[in-house]
């Protein structure tokens, strides 16, 4: 059997096994590696119509599959606290005041969708297109769910749907596609090394 076929493995686990001391320093790396990464990410504007596209879901979306829900949700932890505590992690602004400002719902979303993604992912759902589909619709609702919430409570939700929401949906698709892309591919690259 291939590692690509073997339930309940992740990506970066095909990629990197270890176990004891060394599954602890590589938990830890890559927890810095992809709080980095979705630094990172909240940096990046795509221009895109109708407002301009970060990439920052599609890396929870991508972390969330590829690392399993346990370091995943250590990642988006690591990165809030990072983000908390002052340093420039979230793209426009920093400190447990941003977090508590109209972004704040997208930003604790994140940490829920890329465990509850990382559970798919464990699952095989990250494998194929179809299941991926599925993993990172549900992953992206469960941004957006706490999102319009948090908004809703600010501004009321006719207008966080018309500007939390709505807006975003065509950049959403987009990155949802190129997730749904990237993450069989890799598996498929993994499966012909196993």
């Amino acid at each position: 059997m291939s590692v690509a076929a073997t339930r309940g493995s992740t990506l970066a686990g095909a990629l990197w096994p270890a176990e004891g001391a060394m599954g602890i320093a590589r938990g830890v790396l890559l927890a810095v590696v992809g709080s980095a990464l979705l630094a990172i990410s909240a940096k990046v504007l795509v221009p895109f119509w109708p407002v301009q596209m970060s990439m920052q879901t599609f890396a929870v979306l991508v972390i969330g599959a590829a690392y399993g829900p346990r370091l995943a949700g250590a990642t988006v932890a690591l990165y809030l606290a990072q983000g908390a505590m002052g340093l420039p992690v979230f793209g426009l602004g920093s400190g447990l005041a941003y977090l508590m400002g109209p972004t704040g719902g997208y930003l604790i979303g994140f940490f829920f969708a890329a465990i509850v993604v990382g559970h798919l992912a464990e699952r095989g759902f990250d494998r194929r297109w179809s299941t991926a589909l599925v993993a990172f619709l549900i992953g992206d609702i469960i941004i957006f769910a706490f999102g319009l919430a948090w908004l809703t409570g600010l501004i009321g939700f006719e207008k966080a749907l018309a500007g939390g929401l709505l807006p975003f949906l065509p950049a959403e698709a987009l990155k949802i596609a190129l997730a749904m892309a990237v993450l069989p591919i890799a598996w498929k690259v993994v499966g012909r090394k196993g």
